[in-house]
């Protein structure tokens, strides 16, 4: 339960930074289709080699719990250096480092996020517990993103009726929605601290595999 209510807050955050960069990238700093793909494109390396190459051996030193939080305080870092950045951004300046933290981020969390969940399950329920993280984080993901996308439009709202004009006031209500963001993955941090056990990698492996425990 504690495992998939992290998955659900994370992919708010994530989804939702994707979701409102996207519209940020494209109506306010006026990027077409091509420099919004290449723009996200750090995410997506970071991410890969971090999720492929080195989280293994990063779980497997310091656990599964350490890399789950430290991936997400490089997601809270990211939130924070975007929401509290200029309306007109700067790429190289105030957009690449956040989105390496995202992928930095991304790349420890979720790997260790699923070993802690699929940790105390039977091989026989494996199947149903991989379905129903995966199920929680695209529901809680898709919801969290319709609160975002709220928050942003009403503050956009507010400040056009204000008299703010609508690059600014759209700016403005993008960069409100990934402080919001933010303190979902604040709260994440809360919820696994409190509600998610998690065991060396080690102990992990020995637990799943029978033959590691006869030779123990």
């Amino acid at each position: 339960m504690g495992a998939n209510a992290v998955q659900a807050l994370l992919n708010t955050a994530f989804i939702g930074f994707f979701f409102l960069g996207s519209l940020d990238l494209e109506r306010v700093l006026g990027y077409g289709p091509m420099a919004i793909g290449l723009a996200f494109l750090p995410v997506a390396v970071v991410m890969a080699v971090f999720s492929i190459r080195f989280s293994a051996q990063l779980i497997d030193r310091f656990g599964p719990g350490a890399m789950l939080a430290a991936g997400q305080l490089a997601a809270l870092a990211a939130l924070l250096f975007v929401g509290l950045g200029p309306t007109h951004a700067d790429y190289a300046l105030h957009l690449l480092v956040p989105m390496v933290l995202f992928g930095l981020g991304g790349g420890l969390a979720f790997p260790s996020l699923t070993m802690i969940a699929m940790a105390d399950v039977a091989p026989a329920e494996a199947g149903l517990a991989s379905g129903l993280l995966n199920t929680t984080g695209q529901v809680g993901g898709a919801f969290g993103l319709a609160v975002l996308a709220t928050v942003a439009g009403s503050r956009t709202v507010e400040m056009v009726r204000s008299g703010i004009d609508g690059t600014t006031a759209l700016a403005a209500g993008y960069h409100l929605a990934w402080l919001v963001a933010a303190v979902v993955v604040a709260a994440t941090i809360a919820v696994a601290a409190l509600a998610v056990r998690s065991r060396p990698a080690q102990v992990q492996l020995e637990s799943d595999c029978p033959e590691c425990q006869a030779a123990a």
